[in-house]
């Protein structure tokens, strides 16, 4: 038995091709979705457009401080587990869920793997770092999705035996999720857009739109790229996002602010886009394996790999140097190799875990 532990959509995403593998194989496994951003009501689109199975125990945490979410997402978790203790619980990224899950299912003797393990951006002041390096501590198998995160798991003390190198799961839903939404969807005819002639732009994390002066220079600088570029600037807003530009009375002259999209809908927006403005790690590997250059409205990136090959720019949030590095980023060549795998990753991590099963 398999216990699949998911809370947010990005989880969803990358979790997707390992509950596929898992149905492939005829695997005894259930899915737990705490939650965490958002009910499983408003998430249950995600699950109905990936064709993935619904899930088993649905626990509704909500928001909350760090402290009390986490706590609720242990105690949801604990309790599932003693219900129907698996063998094996799998956790992705690096939200409280992954967290509270893995620690939940440690403290209960239920080995854990922890998908995209190693993943490293040496800032502890984003509650991420905290949560990799925790999970990444107190799992049993560890699947790096590259050899720099495996060096970052050894450089830690890690055990070498606990690390598997599988590449990174985004690679196989990109893959995967590409063919279903070109049968599903057509966004770009749906919001009168052009291939390459739009930039796309996501902004969510605390650090940038709970901070008054960031989010008003990220805005002044998307402002500031529609002008230059005389292109539309389709900003679907998070609703955190969407909530801080209300109380805080910022202007969005210029820019094309919709409703969030479903995955298929934005994976297409992604992969035709002139270039992507973004500070979600996820949408930098995306647009990294989608050949797609993308701009990063931080300071510091989790996910090297982007920058080494050319695909990615850290940008910062001051508006100035947001225009700066969109102008060079838009202009630089296309074509670098993609550094996250071969889109076997799933396959990889559940072929770990079924011959980890007693026998």
């Amino acid at each position: 038995m398999i216990g699949v532990i998911l809370g947010t959509r990005p989880e969803i995403i990358k979790m997707s091709p390992v509950i596929r593998e898992c149905e492939a194989r005829g695997l005894d496994f259930f899915i737990l979705h705490t939650g965490q951003h958002h009910s499983y009501e408003m998430d249950r689109v995600f699950f109905e457009e990936l064709d993935l199975p619904d899930p088993d125990y649905i626990l509704d945490v909500g928001s909350g401080t760090h402290a009390g979410q986490t706590a609720k997402i242990m105690t949801g978790v604990e309790e599932v587990l003693a219900k129907e203790p698996p063998e094996i619980v799998l956790v992705q990224g690096d939200t409280n869920t992954v967290m509270a899950g893995a620690l939940a299912a440690s403290k209960l003797q239920v080995r854990v793997g922890h998908i995209e393990a190693g993943l490293r951006s040496f800032n502890r002041r984003m509650p991420e770092e905290i949560n990799r390096v925790l999970t990444d501590h107190i799992s049993d198998y560890l699947f790096a999705p590259t050899e720099n995160s495996r060096k970052n798991l050894l450089a830690e003390g890690i055990a070498d035996r606990r690390i598997c190198v599988t590449g990174n799961t985004i690679v196989d839903a990109v893959y995967q999720n590409l063919d279903i939404s070109r049968r599903k969807v057509n966004v770009l005819k749906d919001l009168d857009l052009k291939p390459r002639e739009y930039f796309l732009v996501t902004a969510h994390r605390q650090e940038n739109v709970d901070n008054r002066t960031r989010l008003k220079e990220i805005l002044k600088g998307l402002a500031g790229v529609q002008k230059e570029f005389s292109l539309p600037v389709v900003f679907p807003v998070h609703p955190r996002t969407e909530k801080r530009i209300k109380e805080l009375g910022i202007g969005v002259d210029g820019l094309n602010l919709t409703k969030p999209f479903g995955f298929l809908e934005f994976l297409q927006l992604e992969s035709q886009a002139k270039l992507v403005l973004t500070d979600s790690g996820g949408v930098q590997e995306e647009t990294c394996v989608l050949g797609v250059p993308c701009a990063t409205m931080r300071y510091d990136t989790e996910r090297p790999e982007t920058l080494a090959v050319g695909s990615n720019v850290l940008v910062g949030t001051e508006s100035g140097k947001i225009l700066e590095g969109v102008r060079s980023a838009a202009m630089s060549p296309r074509g670098w190799e993609n550094p996250y795998g071969d889109g076997i990753a799933g396959k990889m991590i559940v072929m770990v875990c079924a011959a980890a099963r007693p026998q």
